[in-house]
């Protein structure tokens, strides 16, 4: 007998939501969405950013596959081998999501829509590479409109990158206590006065954080409410942001695991032979996935994914995960996915009932693979 489960993270968005039916993965669009779905399609944002490896792809089903009453129709999205969250990250991987969210905003607009959530826990890392996986987060554009995503962006990516450039980049943690994003004004009180000679930091974040404060004990006026931004406003808007983030930059290192593999004991043929018995065992083994725990700067774990194998590549260090990361872009070893981890406190279900971002039996952080694999 087939029963669906629904996705305990999944509801927030009254336009949709996630289920899962026999172990497989199926997002349903409800009737209130079909217009923004159908202006998804019909335009061709969609097959835009699919084919620039964007937006996960997905097959159409019929309504009548829906878990639930109400639908128009339901999607089947490629599976993303492991879902990962923002703390998890290192600041780079933090910086090429915030920039892809900038960069779907702006396509988004060509084709009169807008991304109308600028969450970091809707990007996934697929490939290497990092992926919006929310198809639900697009609204029709409405000439004059504000883009309803720039408070989420500033919180989810700006300040923690902010944070982690100029003062401290375990301040990423953050992101682990406020599940929607760190406020502007806890992010400006723990800045260096320094940051406020970034204009970009001056008016997205200090400036940002003043009118939040301005506003939030009293009803905004009608000629704020009524203001209207141009197209070519949020253009520059959108510019100016994406300024900001590439020029925000951390230099890893300084810590004792960062260069681990340069200082280590091992002689030359020793370090030689570990590798090449560890490729042995993996050979022999054979397994579909490997978890490199204390992967260090994932000298092994590229061991394993030149064998084909979908690699998780962990450690406590962030400045060694940086490196492992930027190593992983520049060889292209796409099978490699490195996390910041603790193995001793490892990342927990978090939000009401410990339920909204927990895997619940794991079965949404656990790799899946196809037959294919």
């Amino acid at each position: 007998m087939t029963s669906d489960k629904r996705s305990a993270a999944s509801f927030r968005d009254p336009s949709g939501f996630i289920f899962e039916r026999d172990q497989t993965l199926y997002r349903q669009i409800n009737r209130s969405y079909q217009a923004h779905y159908d202006r998804l399609i019909s335009s061709g944002l969609y097959t835009c950013l699919v084919q620039k490896q964007l937006l996960v792809a997905h097959q159409e089903l019929a309504a009548d596959f829906a878990a639930e009453a109400g639908a128009y129709r339901v999607l089947q999205p490629d599976r993303i081998p492991f879902i990962s969250y923002p703390y998890e990250w290192c600041f780079s991987q933090l910086k090429d999501a915030a920039l892809l969210t900038l960069a779907i905003q702006k396509t988004a607009l060509a084709h009169d829509m807008c991304l109308m959530d600028a969450r970091s826990y809707n990007i996934q890392f697929l490939r290497g590479r990092p992926l919006l996986i929310d198809t639900l987060s697009f609204e029709i554009y409405a000439e004059g409109s504000p883009w309803t995503g720039y408070q989420q962006f500033c919180q989810h990516f700006l300040a923690p990158l902010a944070l982690m450039a100029y003062q401290d980049v375990r301040l990423s943690q953050l992101l682990r206590v406020y599940i929607d994003g760190i406020p502007l004004d806890l992010a400006c009180q723990l800045l260096p006065a320094r940051a406020r000679l970034n204009f970009g930091l001056l008016t997205h974040l200090y400036l940002h954080a003043s009118a939040q404060k301005q506003y939030a004990d009293k009803e905004i006026p009608e000629r704020v409410s009524r203001a209207k931004i141009s197209r070519t406003a949020l253009l520059g808007l959108l510019e100016s942001l994406e300024a900001t983030v590439r020029g925000l930059t951390w230099k890893a290192g300084g810590s004792e695991w960062a260069h681990y593999y340069e200082s280590t004991n091992y002689s030359e043929t020793a370090f030689g032979a570990k590798t090449q018995l560890v490729r042995q065992f993996l050979q022999l083994i054979q397994p579909a996935r490997v978890l490199d725990l204390g992967a260090n700067s994932g000298v092994f774990s590229r061991v394993a994914a030149g064998l084909g194998i979908q690699t998780l590549s962990v450690d406590i260090d962030p400045a060694a995960v940086e490196f492992n990361y930027l190593e992983t872009q520049r060889k292209q070893k796409e099978l490699i996915l490195p996390l910041l981890l603790d193995l001793t406190n490892p990342s927990p279900g978090l939000g009401w009932g410990n339920r909204i971002l927990s895997s619940e039996d794991l079965k949404q952080r656990e790799y899946r693979v196809s037959a294919s694999d």
